[in-house]
């Protein structure tokens, strides 16, 4: 685009165009063919205007110097890689689709945020949640374009993660080896398996720790996934399914816990508690499941996300759904994300 006011004019019609024309108008902003096996996605037309008019909503909220805010987390790196992902896992890159500048904005200013020792916070601050975000976005980055500005950075955000990892094998919110946390450890994780995949080293002792702690928050009773090991606090939805996520994308398929915690998720679906955060990992989890249960996890998925939508294409209007308060822009890049997972395009939630 000519000037940034131009391509600001490009994006509002791009939500009138999702809102108003055929979806066949569309189709060209949101590729949904699976680069991982080359067949069509099962994502209906309704899913490909939902998805559309959310993408160009999030594509108006980026900030001049090419971050992301929630009015508590302002130019903040996790909301940020939420949002780059959200583009990202409907194939839109540096350089590639109508999206490839708001990509390359985030990924910049992601960059930009690194502290001399690697830890992507910025001068805003924050934590290792935001840390570990900033991280897999880039691994993403990194596997889908060998972009080299993206390597020695995400090497150094690597390093972070690395040293700080806690003798019981998680992490906490401070890049120090203290206490931990099951949700903290496991966007770790998931930070690292990215850069893993993508060729970078990644010690195979730090991965076998994480898997080890997480394993040590399983509640045999329920199925699900405490927030500590021997926590006094109960199983959660979101956690339960960020378990099951991770320990599928490390590798353990057949972990006998499995079959149980997919059976506490399909009971606790519904939660209000951390819903996004829960359907960011439940969606990839069950997609990695695979067969008849995934297949009946995201046509309810379609139907819950689809009716909380707001006619702007946000999901800023979620209500009792939103408890955690975080805000739009995470939402609504929670809502394409999920909705996105059969397109294939992400690396780290390939089958």
């Amino acid at each position: 685009m000519k000037s940034p006011e131009l391509r600001l004019v490009v994006i509002a019609l791009a939500v009138i165009i999702a809102a108003s024309y055929p979806l066949s108008a569309v189709r060209s902003q949101t590729p949904v063919t699976s680069k991982r096996t080359g067949s069509t996605a099962k994502i209906d037309e309704t899913t490909r205007k939902a998805t559309a008019q959310a993408l160009a909503w999030i594509a108006t909220r980026q900030n001049a110097d090419g971050s992301w805010s929630e009015s508590r987390y302002p130019h903040n790196t996790a909301i940020t890689a939420f949002a780059m992902m959200a583009f990202m896992s409907q194939g839109h890159l540096p350089g590639q689709g109508l999206y490839g500048p708001e990509v390359a904005k985030g990924a910049r200013y992601i960059i930009a945020s690194a502290n001399s020792d690697g830890y992507l916070v910025g001068s805003r601050g924050g934590n290792m949640y935001c840390h570990a975000m900033a991280t897999l976005a880039l691994g993403e980055l990194w596997g889908m374009t060998g972009d080299d500005e993206v390597r020695p950075v995400l090497a150094k955000a690597i390093d972070v993660i690395v040293r700080s990892q806690n003798r019981e094998g998680g992490w906490r919110y401070d890049p120090t080896p203290t206490t931990a946390d099951v949700s903290v450890t496991i966007m770790q994780v998931m930070a690292l398996r990215a850069a893993k995949n993508g060729g970078m080293h990644v010690p195979d002792k730090t991965m076998q720790n994480a898997i080890r702690y997480i394993h040590s928050c399983y509640d045999e009773r329920t199925g699900g996934f405490g927030y500590q090991t021997q926590t006094r606090f109960r199983p959660g939805f979101a956690r339960t399914a960020a378990g099951v996520c991770c320990l599928q994308l490390c590798g353990a398929h057949d972990a006998e816990t499995i079959p149980k915690s997919i059976e506490y998720m399909k009971a606790n679906f519904d939660t209000r508690e951390h819903f996004w955060y829960g359907h960011y990992y439940a969606a990839h989890a069950m997609h990695q499941v695979g067969g008849k249960e995934w297949e009946a996890w995201y046509a309810r998925l379609k139907e819950t996300l689809l009716r909380l939508q707001s006619p702007d294409g946000s999901w800023a209007r979620s209500g009792l759904f939103d408890r955690e308060g975080v805000g739009p822009v995470y939402a609504t890049s929670i809502g394409v994300i999920a909705l996105s997972v059969p397109a294939g395009y992400l690396p780290i939630f390939q089958r």
